[in-house]
This record gives structure tokens, C-alpha cells and sequence, in this order.
């Protein structure tokens, strides 16, 4: 089965910047280029949330507001990676930040971005998270 193994979490100053990795294997029916990837973040008491989602092809990508020109999500498939680039980081970015994958991007983009008037589909290939947090 596939899983998600995410990296490069930390702690860093407001202002600052921080990469994530998110790495795939156990490919059998598919291969990662197959996948629709992206990001949620939990804080801590708070409900889990989207933060932005990516086509397979990497053509078409999603950003919640609260992120939209701070962060950049990108995918290398012959790395089987998946990145969060994360810059001008908030205090209010402290969470931890999980990778998803699923062969639907409009699955994907329900979760993140809200659409739809009924609860998308699970998904069900995540990553273990990495925490990410940034201090005044």
C-alpha cells in the first residue's frame, strides 16, 4: 500500500521560511505520478484544515486564502516527493502538517478548499505529520 513519510519540519522564527518533504512508496496499481497531492495542517485544538492541493500533472494547483503567496506546493515525480515551500511564516502557521494523495483532485480540492455542498469522499493515503513552529 502506498505511504507518505513527511520531513523537514521545525522551528523557526516569524518571517522565516521552511520547506516540507513529503515521500511516497509501496506503489502497486499506480505510481505516484498517478496522484493528486496536498497538504492539511492541524494546530493544536483546532480542527484539522486544508492548506493547498496539486493536479498529478502538477498543472493545476489550490491555495487557501490564509496561504496564497507564502506558499508553493510542487511535485517531483521521478523523486516521488512532494514539497511545501513555506515563506513569510506566521506564528498563526504553527501546526502539524500532514501530506495527502489521492488519484482525484477534486476529492483533494473538496477537502481543502471547501467546495461541494455534500462531504467529499475520504481520503485515504496520509503521511504521519511534521511539526512546524513559528515564534514571535
Amino acid at each position: 500500500q502506498v505511504q507518505l513519510a513527511e520531513t523537514g519540519g521545525g522551528e523557526v522564527q516569524a518571517g522565516g521560511s521552511l520547506t516540507l518533504s513529503c515521500t511516497a512508496s509501496g506503489f502497486t496499481r499506480h505510481n505516484f505520478v498517478d496522484y493528486s497531492v496536498g497538504w492539511f495542517r492541524q494546530a493544536p485544538g483546532k480542527e484539522r484544515e486544508g492548506v493547498s492541493c496539486m493536479s498529478w500533472s502538477g498543472a493545476t494547483t489550490y491555495y487557501v486564502d490564509s496561504v496564497q503567496g507564502r506558499f508553493t506546493i510542487s511535485k517531483d515525480n521521478v523523486k516521488k516527493t512532494l514539497y511545501l515551500q513555506m515563506t513569510d511564516l506566521k506564528p498563526e502557521d504553527t501546526a502539524m502538517y500532514y501530506c495527502a494523495a489521492d488519484l482525484n483532485l477534486s476529492i483533494l480540492a473538496d477537502h481543502i478548499m471547501g467546495w461541494g455542498s455534500t462531504p467529499p469522499p475520504p481520503i485515504n493515503i496520509w503521511g504521519q505529520g511534521t511539526q512546524v513552529t513559528v515564534s514571535s
